[in-house]
């Protein structure tokens, strides 16, 4: 078993480090790796308000005068035509897995399929990142399939489908980052006194090229004012985009404390790559794996066994999202992990979320969790833990 995962953690390192940079002809042929992946820099010395200036000069240079082909101009914000003939004004969060985040003061923080894009005029100076070809920071015009990213002196012309992502070129660190916080609470008393409390919090950090998620998962509960549980995890996932369905992991990690499990403390890292299967409308899935190695301190343990393992280890995880109507989405995450028989041999971490959504940044989730282990760790006493542990958590989640 040992020699099969590091032979898998030979193969993917590498694996993960070969790329291939195509190029075109409106630019000078590169092989730089994705680290240093080409970006087309203004370097006309031209400032944002020029640039902008240069951008409604040349829309205006070509609007005949129809009714129907006027559209407004970007003063202090963005604005975004839907396929409906409907314009929105307020400011673009970023482009990415073809759905596109808009905040407006009128409908909140709301994502849009790209596909349902008809036009775009940026206010803002994004980033946008073609599928292998480079990234272009400028002011963005889209209309129907054709996709224009204007600099000081320069301007660049794309279809619509190669966009691979966008996001604002903004020297504030805040506006790449979002999250979403849920939280729920069941009191009872009378024959019996129980308290139970959990929260899940997402962290996402996006940028045209890469992608950092940072979830916790955490539970506390009491009956009788004696503790029944104590479980909490921390999982990170670091993703640079390759093309538009191909992307690499450098890093990946877990923290894992479940007292009743017999765990102190459990970390694990790796690193990976990864694949969109499906990227349509509604729904998306992808999939992504690498080697990994698992460090895990137990609470106590039985005569002559080691209190602490490290382990090889090879993980999967798979991420499927799909929405059922405008207001309720399903989002699917399951995490499986392959080690040695020191560490468990196999275990799993699942969630499956239901969010209801009432406003633009309030939902009702419903969240349930299935964690196994095939051989946990007995505890000095001999008794074993149970293999499955399962949760249902109601509550609500806010996003900011």
């Amino acid at each position: 078993m040992k020699l099969l995962i590091m032979f898998a953690l030979c193969a993917t390192l590498l694996s993960a480090e070969t790329g291939v940079d195509k190029s075109v002809e409106s630019l000078q042929e590169s092989s730089a790796s994705v680290e240093d992946v080409v970006v087309v820099k203004d370097l006309s010395g031209m400032s944002s308000d020029d640039v902008r200036k240069r951008a409604n000069i040349q829309e205006k240079s070509k609007r005949d005068s129809k009714w129907e082909d006027l559209s407004p101009t970007p003063l202090k914000c963005d604005w975004v035509k839907t396929k409906s003939g409907e314009w929105f004004k307020g400011k673009i969060e970023g482009l990415f897995n073809g759905k596109l985040e808009f905040d407006s003061q009128e409908i909140g923080l709301y994502s849009f399929d790209f596909d349902d894009v008809e036009e775009i005029k940026s206010y803002q100076i994004l980033t946008l990142n073609v599928e292998n070809i480079a990234t272009f920071p400028g002011i963005m015009r889209l209309k129907n399939e054709r996709v224009v990213i204007i600099q000081g002196e320069n301007s660049y012309e794309f279809l619509k489908k190669d966009v691979v992502s966008f996001a604002p070129d903004s020297k504030r660190e805040r506006n790449y980052w979002s999250a979403k916080a849920t939280a729920s609470v069941d009191a009872r008393r009378g024959n019996a006194n129980q308290l139970d409390f959990s929260a899940k919090v997402n962290l996402k950090r996006r940028d045209a090229k890469s992608r950092l998620t940072l979830d916790y998962l955490g539970r506390l509960a009491t009956k009788d004012r004696v503790e029944t549980a104590n479980d909490h995890r921390i999982n990170q996932k670091y993703d640079r985009y390759l093309t538009r369905h191909f992307f690499w992991t450098p890093l990946f990690s877990e923290f894992y404390t479940d007292k009743y499990k017999n765990i102190l403390k459990q970390l694990s890292a790796g690193m990976g790559v990864g694949y969109t299967l499906i990227e349509s409308k509604k729904t998306t899935l992808s999939l992504s794996g690498g080697p990994a190695f698992i460090y895990t301190i137990y609470h106590t343990v039985v005569k002559n066994s080691a209190l602490s393992t490290f382990s090889p280890a090879f993980d999967i995880s798979v991420k499927y999202e799909t929405a059922l109507n405008k207001t309720v989405d399903i989002t699917y995450n399951y995490k499986l992990t392959y080690t040695d028989d020191n560490a468990g041999l196999y275990k799993h971490h699942m969630l499956v979320t239901l969010e209801n959504e009432l406003t633009s940044w309030l939902d009702v989730d419903i969240t349930g969790v299935w964690d196994y282990i095939l051989y946990p760790q007995e505890e000095s006493n001999g008794i074993r833990p149970q293999e499955s542990d399962f949760q249902i958590l109601i509550g609500f989640g806010v996003e900011f």
